[in-house]
């Protein structure tokens, strides 16, 4: 019986010596992915400066600093148009945090009683709608802040303000456009009522005129 039992335990045993076999099976997954094709909408542009910050916002209602994101701050310039903009996305998700053109108006100053960090104005696209907001920028180091103000500067500097002066031009040509097309559907209510009296008034003419002929055969008879 005693010889029996370890004759009986290698049975038990011996297909678990099997389990590290390679059994040559091929298992097909059972949804395929495809490979896609991502865009970060930064392929025509080359990044003229990359730093990595931290981006705060002024909040108005709150009288306070509040915090945009920790990532990486990019000057990019477009290979055809030549316009650089600022962008910024955080550094896990890449959620845009500033999105927006540096113009030949803008102007960035150091933040008061802090030399790594500095302060702008600017019409602000991160969230898909335009604002006007104050950006307050740190680095992590004051050399990184002033490298960043003096590129800042640069590019603005750089920009050429004819293209702002057009747009600004084409602004207000739309303007007056819609200013006259008013003033003509203004107009069109007085025209139409002169139009009308013009014709309450030809009625009396039209009885003049028929009376004028008779006026002349009566002064006729008279000369006769």
């Amino acid at each position: 019986m005693s010889s029996a039992d370890p004759g009986h335990r290698d049975d038990e045993e011996a297909p678990l010596a099997g389990d590290d076999e390679d059994t040559g099976a091929q298992v097909a997954p059972i949804v395929r992915l495809e490979e896609v094709a991502v865009t970060t909408g930064e392929e025509e542009e080359d990044a003229i400066l990359d730093l990595k910050a931290k981006l705060y916002r002024f909040d108005k209602d709150g009288n306070q600093w509040k915090e945009r994101g920790a990532g990486t701050v990019k000057f990019l310039k477009h290979k055809n148009s030549g316009k650089v903009r600022l962008v910024m996305r955080q550094s896990k998700t890449l959620k845009i945090c500033a999105n927006h053109l540096v113009l030949p108006k803008m102007t960035v100053q150091e933040h008061a009683g802090n030399e790594k960090s500095c302060v702008w104005h600017a019409t602000d696209f991160a969230d898909g709608e335009l604002k006007e907001e104050l950006f307050c920028i740190r680095f992590a180091s004051i050399e990184n802040n002033k490298l960043f103000m003096e590129k800042f500067q640069e590019v603005a500097e750089s920009q050429s303000p004819e293209e702002e002066s057009k747009e600004a031009t084409e602004a207000a040509g739309l303007l007056d456009k819609l200013s006259v097309g008013e003033k003509s559907e203004a107009e069109a209510p007085a025209a139409a009522k002169k139009s009308d009296a013009i014709k309450e008034e030809s009625p009396a003419e039209e009885k003049a005129e028929e009376k004028a002929p008779a006026a002349k055969e009566e002064k006729k008879d008279d000369q006769e």
